[in-house]
């Protein structure tokens, strides 16, 4: 039986662009290494893998809350020109919850996040999609009434 969520992995090309971002979010580093051999080229099925791993942790957060940030060095990551449009199969994005929206949006802009929306009330939330690292779209929402049910 599932848990909880543990993690996403993001893969990037400007690591510290990607720790600025989460860092703005309230994620911590908790430890970097670089993974490469054999034993990581057939765990990620990727031949010849040398990437930089970055385990960032939700500060606080109970339970652990993980983002893991994957910049190779071999090989050159492969582009995703969709990135960015929701209507494409696949992972589409990942959303946090938060106390105050109107708030975290202040400080993400003056952080230099952009707003990919205009912040929504859907299902006893208010919703606003980000733009974050390599395009990826991050989604934070605040529940109306102080928590989720």
């Amino acid at each position: 039986m599932i848990r909880h969520f543990d993690h996403v992995t993001v893969v990037v090309r400007d690591l510290a662009a990607a720790r600025h971002f989460f860092g703005l979010l309230g994620f911590v580093e908790d430890k970097a290494v670089l993974i490469s051999g054999p034993q990581f080229s057939d765990y990620m099925g990727v031949e010849g893998i040398e990437a930089d791993h970055v385990t960032l942790v939700l500060a606080g957060a109970t339970p652990r809350l993980e983002v893991q940030l994957l910049h190779y060095r071999h090989p050159e990551p492969l582009p995703e020109p969709a990135m960015d449009n929701l209507a494409r199969v696949g992972f589409n994005h990942i959303c946090f919850a938060v106390d105050d929206l109107e708030a975290t949006v202040a400080r993400l802009r003056a952080g230099g996040v952009e707003l990919r929306n205009a912040v929504m009330d859907f299902h006893h939330r208010k919703l606003v999609f980000l733009r974050g690292p390599e395009g990826i779209t991050v989604e934070l929402a605040e529940w109306k009434g102080g928590g989720a049910p």
